[in-house]
């Protein structure tokens, strides 16, 4: 009688796990193997989105410039979310004020804070040259250089990453035991030192955790290279990104297979880069 009570309470949620995450799954699996532009029936092609795929140039380029975003996003990320959760993992009047602050941006569409970005960046008016112009620095092409505009998706993609991954630092330090500190204290031990000799080991973790999350939203990034340099990857190729290249060819040029051919790909290196990420932060533990 319980167990089909239990039964009936969960089926709603398996009803809707097999709906919007089993079937889309299955569904992307089959479309990848067959060639289907929306509007004519599908025609089987077995392997051959994949092969068209591995023989298209523009999916290295796509496949280099989200390598060189997940680089240029991920150290930036992890280094100030870890600064700014140690600043603010501190008991002090009206600390809770500066957490808000820290954590706004989380508030923000995603969309709409690229296109305020790509106001800031503007070449002639905009905000961030006026600045660097004050300090004697001359203006940069932010958003009309292939190399530059790829440096400004990877700003955006911090400032927008910082909070999430601060969150979940600042969670892992405030468990850290407050006796540690103080006997490291006691030793003489600096905030620098306390911060690498403690901090750090008991937070793997969560760094891990962020590391992960951090890759996986960089290579999944759409919206804000949508939204800072349009659907094309422009300026030239500088923003194409597999994001960019999964959007053109399912919605523009309507190869719906050769998309979910090149999905599947990117979830095959999703699912390769997490598993060694994991498999290393688990032998760093065990070490």
């Amino acid at each position: 009688m319980r167990a089909r009570a239990g039964m009936r309470f969960v089926a709603p949620n398996l009803a809707a796990v097999g709906l919007f995450l089993l079937f889309p799954l299955g569904f992307s699996l089959y479309l990848s193997v067959h060639s289907w532009d929306l509007f004519s029936p599908m025609r089987f092609v077995g392997l051959g989105n994949f092969r068209r795929l591995f023989d298209d140039p523009l999916f290295y380029i796509a496949l280099r410039n989200t390598a060189m975003f997940t680089v240029l996003t991920l150290i930036p990320t992890v280094v100030i979310s870890a600064g700014v959760a140690a600043a603010l993992n501190r008991k002090l009047r009206g600390i809770g004020l500066f957490r808000t602050f820290a954590f706004l941006p989380l508030a923000a569409s995603t969309v709409a804070m690229a296109v305020v970005w790509r106001f800031l960046f503007a070449a002639d008016d905009g905000l961030i040259n006026r600045a660097l112009g004050v300090l004697g620095i001359g203006e940069v092409p932010w958003l009309s250089d292939p190399n530059w505009a790829l440096v400004a998706l990877s700003i955006v993609t911090v400032w927008k990453s910082v909070p999430f991954a601060t969150v979940i630092l600042l969670a892992a330090m405030q468990g850290v035991p407050e006796n540690l500190y103080e006997a490291a204290r006691i030793d003489g031990a600096g905030p620098w030192r306390r911060f690498r000799s403690i901090t750090v080991p008991l937070i793997r973790g969560a760094l891990s955790f962020v590391f992960v999350i951090t890759i996986i939203n960089t290579v999944q990034a759409f919206d804000q290279a949508y939204a800072l340099t349009g659907g094309e990857g422009a300026p030239e190729t500088g923003t194409y990104v597999l994001g960019i290249m999964l959007f053109q060819n399912a919605f523009r040029f309507y190869e719906v297979g050769y998309a979910a051919a090149l999905a599947w790909v990117m979830f095959a290196l999703l699912l390769v880069i997490t598993v060694v990420q994991l498999w290393l932060s688990r032998r760093e533990e065990l070490s």
